[in-house]
């Protein structure tokens, strides 16, 4: 992978990234995808994604999406020597980011502490599930531990009634990846003033519980005070969600498509409202086109999602527009999917800059091009097996 231009607003940056699973290699992702040079420190053994997903030229789908554009340096950080190679690389770096369990670096020599000492102007964040300090700073923790623990699952359970089941996806982990990216380019930001680095402690918890947009309802005991939930129509053309409680809807409906009340004359509440939702379900089930729906929608001026599987992405009208699912190398001879960066600037460019690597595969290029060492010292590291490679995808 070439480096960024200058056009991109983090070239010039160079990142170790030390994470695995996805609280952590987000963040790296969307840092190659903003212009910094991202290198993921694997070991031997690998990322666990590397088992999730499609297989496309040796490289899974879970890993590809969180990973694509970074280089890779395989590193058996057990290894006598291991230690020394990593501090040579951060002697280089402005930014590390690592996701163990918070004794783990220090015990492998590779705490703040002793990073600091040999490079005072390294940013490091550190995430974790339950914080640096405290009753729970050992605990293991995964996105759903976190999603059970802050209330997320009890609170789904409460409202949808539905058997209880964890999230469709790991928003513990993407919160805690983008709120450190936030830490990490503030930090950067301070250190053009102070010269100083900063260690970043961000646990999952705490970035969760701050992303709840509900959470006050919980905190006061005041989710009576809550608007009516949001409805899921079957149209004739397929299910939409309406983002309207029940009484807007109704006023609409009336008002603007003169819809008959078949509840005049009914005095119980309750039999008046059911009354007047099976008008609407009959409403909604006569519009038979997305064209009718649309129609009948934007003359209410009532906001509406299709109910869209996920297989139909690329259908989206407006993620088709702004090529938000773009196609890059799969490795042999194709291409695969992945989602773009999300960043449109004025005058800048961002974007994913190249598929997710192998183990191991910039050994060499990126011990030469920040060390400047040879590619006989580079076949030494291996033979000491300090460094590692996938010896099938990787020459």
């Amino acid at each position: 992978m070439t480096k960024a231009p200058a056009e991109y607003p983090l070239a010039g940056l160079r990142v170790l990234d030390f994470s695995r699973v996805l609280a952590g290699p987000f963040a790296g992702r969307m840092l190659n995808d903003l212009g910094a040079d991202v290198v993921k420190i694997e070991p031997p053994d690998g990322d666990v994604t590397r088992s999730w997903g499609k297989v496309l030229g040796g490289v899974p789908g879970y890993y590809h999406q969180q990973n694509a554009g970074k280089r890779n340096i395989c590193i058996d950080l057990r290894a006598e020597g291991a230690r020394e190679l990593v501090f040579d690389l951060v002697r280089q770096a402005d930014i590390l980011i690592e996701n163990y369990r918070p004794d783990v670096m220090p015990r492998l020599g590779l705490g703040y502490e002793a990073l600091a000492a040999i490079n005072p102007r390294l940013i490091m964040l550190s995430i974790s599930g339950f914080g640096r300090e405290g009753p729970e700073s050992r605990r293991p923790a995964y996105a759903p531990i976190v999603h059970a623990e802050v209330g997320l699952l009890a609170r789904s359970l409460r409202r949808d009634k539905l058997p209880a089941r964890d999230l469709p996806l790991s928003v513990a982990d993407t919160n805690a990846s983008l709120h450190g990216l936030i830490g990490l380019l503030a930090a950067v930001i301070l250190r053009e003033r102070t010269g100083q680095g900063q260690h970043i402690d961000m646990a999952m918890v705490d970035a969760t519980l701050v992303t709840d947009d509900q959470v006050h309802y919980e905190l006061e005991d005041s989710e009576a005070t809550m608007g009516l939930p949001n409805d899921i129509w079957e149209t004739g053309a397929g299910p939409i969600l309406l983002s309207a409680d029940f009484r807007l809807l109704w006023r609409q409906l009336t008002g603007v498509l003169a819809l008959a009340d078949p509840s005049a004359g009914i005095s119980d509440l309750e039999a008046k409202i059911a009354s007047r939702r099976a008008a609407v379900s009959d409403f909604m089930a006569g519009l038979k086109t997305w064209a009718e729906v649309t129609t009948a929608m934007d003359r209410m001026n009532i906001a509406w999602g299709q109910l869209r599987p996920g297989a139909e992405l690329r259908t989206q009208p407006t993620l088709a527009h702004r090529h938000s699912i773009i196609e890059i190398d799969d490795r042999q001879g194709g291409t695969r999917p992945i989602p773009q960066s999300p960043y449109r600037f004025s005058n800048a460019l961002s974007g994913v800059r190249g598929p997710a690597p192998h183990r191991g595969e910039h050994n060499v290029e990126v011990l030469s091009d920040w060390l400047a060492l040879s590619a006989d010292k580079v076949h030494d590291l291996l033979e000491r097996g300090i460094l590692a490679r996938d010896t099938d995808l990787v020459p």
